[in-house]
């Protein structure tokens, strides 16, 4: 039992979070869940119904159901369904965190409301051919370059295109992450949320890999790639950061020329959903999509099937045909 029932807010969260920290999330994703904490709390009015509390002072008895509705009604109303969804995810999490410490006997969470939201829709590259074009644009060595790396370069985009790994999986490898027999090669990922998971890569994936790893040793000697190094490092041999990923593979679009093909707002992502996209133009299962991709429910991973059912029928609704029987229909 928690010997400090009534703490205040603002030292519980810290709390929270300390435990959280344990899990090894993103540095961005800690700092989503102190902003949702903190933004929310910092709208709880608990002495004349209007004047909020500082969380310092903030004692964690007065979060009842009743309280907790009325802040989320004030951090709602200017904000985005999604926004509230995702600091009400977080507060459940907080209170599920307290109720097990012993801090509060119950959680108010499920008696306050919250938006339901669309899952996201994918945004693959667009352009039958477009991931075929960005490829081979990207293997040619570009003389405008300063220090032009073209087996590095490709080995992110086969990476993230052939294995759909997201930025922060892409990062977080190892030269030991790519391991298997021949035949049998495999990418051993750090998923989202601390879910390992394991996604098979072909052949063509795993020269491409071997050949980009040769080009290493020949720049930066062999123990730039011992086991436990960083699998991407940038052209100085360090490690590859957020930014630099980023600019990395919008200078490859930039060189392929298909930029008005990039979906706005999911640049590096976008490959990750070519991936998934293609898979389920291929036949793959919800389930079989859900484990390759890391997904946390099967949810995510049904909306590349239902989009590209779309996409069948739409394909069938342009067939002339059609459009000419439409025409002979009588009233």
């Amino acid at each position: 039992m928690h010997d400090k029932p009534d703490e205040p807010v603002g030292q519980l969260i810290e709390e929270f979070l300390t435990a959280r920290a344990t899990r090894k999330p993103s540095p961005h994703t800690l700092a989503a869940y102190r902003r949702d904490l903190t933004t929310v709390a910092g709208l709880v009015a608990v002495d004349d119904g209007t004047t909020p509390l500082p969380l310092d002072r903030l004692p964690v008895s007065a979060l009842s159901p009743r309280v907790m509705r009325a802040a989320f009604a004030r951090f709602a109303a200017p904000r985005a369904a999604a926004s509230v969804h995702r600091a009400w995810s977080t507060w459940n999490s907080f209170f599920t965190f307290l109720v097990a410490e012993g801090v509060v006997p119950g959680n108010p969470m499920p008696a306050v409301g919250r938006p339901r939201t669309p899952l996201p829709q994918p945004k693959p590259l667009r352009g039958e051919d477009t991931p075929e074009e960005l490829l081979a644009a990207v293997a040619r060595e570009d003389g405008r370059q300063r220090d032009p790396w073209p087996e590095r370069d490709l080995a992110v985009l086969a990476l993230a295109l052939c294995a759909g790994l997201r930025l922060s999986e892409l990062l977080a490898l190892r030269v030991a992450s790519v391991a298997g027999r021949a035949g049998e090669r495999r990418v051993d990922v750090a998923g989202k949320g601390g879910r390992p998971r394991t996604v098979p890569i072909e052949a063509g994936v795993d020269r491409v890999l071997v050949d980009y790893l040769d080009s290493r040793r020949r720049r930066f000697g062999s123990r730039s790639v011992r086991p436990d190094s960083p699998l991407l490092v940038d052209r100085r041999g360090e490690p590859l950061r957020r930014g630099g990923l980023q600019y990395l593979v919008e200078s490859c679009y930039r060189r392929a020329g298909i930029g008005d093909r990039v979906p706005r707002g999911a640049r590096l992502h976008a490959l990750r959903h070519t991936f998934a996209t293609r898979l389920a133009e291929d036949g793959a299962s919800a389930a079989e999509i859900m484990r390759l991709l890391g997904h946390a429910s099967l949810a995510s991973s049904q909306t590349y099937i239902e989009v590209t059912a779309g996409q069948q029928r739409a394909a069938v609704a342009a067939n002339r045909t059609n459009r000419a029987l439409s025409g002979l229909s009588g009233p």
